[in-house]
Order: structure tokens, then C-alpha cells, then sequence
């Protein structure tokens, strides 16, 4: 028996949410891999990310290989190419927790939420990667700008889905490992709400020249 700290492949870990949060979880210990769909991206981002925090444990692949090595994925796709990237890893991650963070925004227009038919996106992600895989839904609302600084905390809570209350417990731990509070907030099918919020808080971002806009949730649990 072990108490060794999951190993996480980050999905996309070359954009702004995905290097963030490999960061983050770096900087605490988590053992991490960087996936892109170019091997090369991702061994140059684990390089440059193993110059920030001289002791981490960081490796970097393509996506198929990270998600394969991993004990817990993390998906930080752009919504154009989320469809490919499940199909592409959904033969190595039986028996994984998969989060899914993704936000269905339609450029030009972010800041206006489009409804699809494949809403909620982490609800379809739980269909396609079928039930031996724990899908957990997470990180909509939090600003990569946040993650991307030396602070140990931020302000930002996040709303964490999924239909297992352990597989929900387990990423409540990566979040507070990245310096955020994590709210179990119910079955995957919930998480629509946190997909579109991340419209409304772009338009509130501009509106308000706010650099990153998040969530609180105020009350004190009893």
C-alpha cells in the first residue's frame, strides 16, 4: 500500500488553463504529464515547466501516451477539438477518472452562450468513454491568468460534478492542490451550468475590465 500522489497527464497542457494547472499540481508534488497532440509541444512544455519548479516531476508526450500513463486525465482541449481528443484516448483510460473542463465556445461570439446538442459536454464525454470511466466535470469558471502566478491561493471557488461522490472527492483534492475550494455540485448532468456560466463571466470580464471574474460561494457548510 501506497500514499504516493496520483500521477496526472494534463490533456492539452500547453494552453493557458492546461499549463496553469500543471503548475500548480507541480509545484505540490503531483507527479505530471503534459500531453499535446504534437509529442514535441509537449516534451518543450515539460521542459519549460521543469525550469519553473526545478523539482517537479513533469514529463511530456502526445495525448494518447499521457492519457495511457496517467492515473488520473485531465482535458484542457479547446470545444473544436474535444470530440477528436476523446476519440483518440478513449481506448487507454478505462477504470480512470477523466476531467473534463471543457467550455463549448463558439468564436467570434464567447461571450454569448450557445446551447448544442451535445450539452452538457462533460455529460457526452461520460456517454462516448462509457461507465468503466469516472468522468468528473471542473475548472469552467477559474481564469488560467490565476494559475499561471507563484500565489498559493486565489479567491475562485469551483463547482465539481460528476456521478460519483469518490471520483468528485478525488478531484476536490486537485482542486485545493492548485490553491482553489472545490464544491461537489451534483451529477455530471449539472454541470451545463458551469459550461455556460463561462460566457457570461467573458462578457462580464469585458464589461468590467475585470482580469479574470470567477465564482464564490457564500455560506459556511454546517
Amino acid at each position: 500500500m501506497t500514499n504516493a500522489l496520483p500521477k496526472i497527464a494534463v490533456i492539452g497542457g500547453t494552453g493557458a488553463l492546461g499549463s496553469g494547472l500543471a503548475f500548480k499540481w507541480a509545484g505540490n508534488g503531483y507527479p505530471v504529464i503534459i500531453g499535446s497532440r504534437s509529442s514535441e509541444k509537449g516534451e518543450a512544455a515539460a521542459a519549460a515547466l521543469r525550469e519553473r519548479v526545478p523539482s517537479a516531476s513533469v514529463t511530456g508526450t502526445g495525448n494518447q501516451e499521457a492519457a495511457s500513463e496517467a492515473d488520473i486525465v485531465v482535458l484542457t482541449v479547446p470545444y473544436a477539438h474535444h470530440g477528436a481528443t476523446i476519440a483518440q484516448i478513449k481506448d487507454v483510460v478505462s477504470g480512470k477518472i477523466v476531467v473534463d473542463t471543457t467550455v463549448p465556445l463558439v468564436p467570434p461570439k464567447v461571450a454569448r452562450v450557445q446551447l448544442s446538442a451535445d450539452w452538457p459536454i462533460a455529460g457526452t464525454t461520460q456517454a462516448k468513454l462509457g461507465e468503466s470511466v469516472s468522468v468528473v466535470s471542473a475548472f469552467h469558471n477559474v481564469a488560467a491568468t490565476h494559475l499561471q502566478d507563484g500565489g498559493e491561493h486565489d479567491d475562485s471557488d469551483v463547482l465539481v460534478y460528476g456521478n460519483s461522490n469518490d471520483a468528485r472527492e478525488t478531484v476536490i483534492s486537485l482542486v485545493e492542490a492548485a490553491g482553489l475550494r472545490g464544491w461537489h455540485a451534483g451529477s455530471i448532468d449539472n454541470s451545463v451550468v458551469s459550461e455556460a456560466l463561462t460566457s457570461v463571466l467573458i462578457f462580464i470580464n469585458k464589461k468590467y475590465k475585470i482580469n479574470g471574474a470567477g465564482i464564490k460561494i457564500i455560506g459556511d457548510p454546517a
